[in-house]
């Protein structure tokens, strides 16, 4: 296979490819310059490259942002379009990231930066495949959670909603008072948690 075959194999493998994802096969990375100049790749963002006309998935962005920056996790609006858990459409991806963490620099989408800490952060991070990427976004208990614990900035309706959708889902009690714990807000849920619950 030339560089160029294997390349392409790599991005209808993965669905979005970074050049740095080709360095462990010994293919260069200008390799998907070159692709894209000739129209059999193009580019989806800055560094990132995927096949022309591919159907995008409804995650698409959520992918194309854990492509750049791995080490955060998909959260709060984003975490409750992602579980169907809101009639919210955000127009900026939510991404949690470490408190001691370089904020990501990215042109497109746009990020709403949150900084988590320890537990919070790494508590209820579930990995979905999209498009060929991994992308680490919070579970429903640990979304539901987080959103009462940032009422003041996304709005308690919001957190409301999400809570009454948990429930419709059949969503656990237990997990969602861990979830509660570990962000240091069960005070705050118990009251919406026993109208619920009852």
């Amino acid at each position: 296979m030339t560089h160029a075959e294997r390349a392409l194999d790599e991005v209808r493998r993965r669905g979005v490819l970074r050049p740095r994802d080709l360095d462990p096969l010994g293919v260069p990375r200008v390799t998907l310059h070159r692709l894209a100049k000739q129209g059999l790749v193009e580019r989806a963002g800055r560094g990132l490259y995927r096949l022309p006309g591919a159907e995008a998935s409804e995650h698409r962005t959520l992918a194309e942002v854990c492509k750049r920056v791995p080490h955060g996790v998909v959260c709060l609006l984003s975490a409750l379009q992602f579980h169907g858990l809101t009639t919210q459409t955000p127009f900026e991806v939510w991404l949690a990231i470490d408190v001691k963490a370089r904020k990501p620099q990215l042109d497109y989408p746009v990020l709403r930066v949150t900084r988590f800490s320890g537990e919070a952060l790494a508590f209820g991070v579930e990995e979905h495949l999209v498009e060929g990427t991994t992308v680490r976004v919070t579970s429903r208990a640990k979304t539901v959670a987080d959103c009462f614990k940032f009422r003041n900035k996304i709005g308690l309706d919001v957190a409301l909603e999400a809570l009454k959708d948990f429930r419709r889902q059949r969503g656990s009690l237990d997990a969602l008072s861990k979830a509660a714990h570990v962000c240091r807000i069960t005070t705050v849920m118990r009251p919406y948690l026993e109208s619920l619950w009852a």
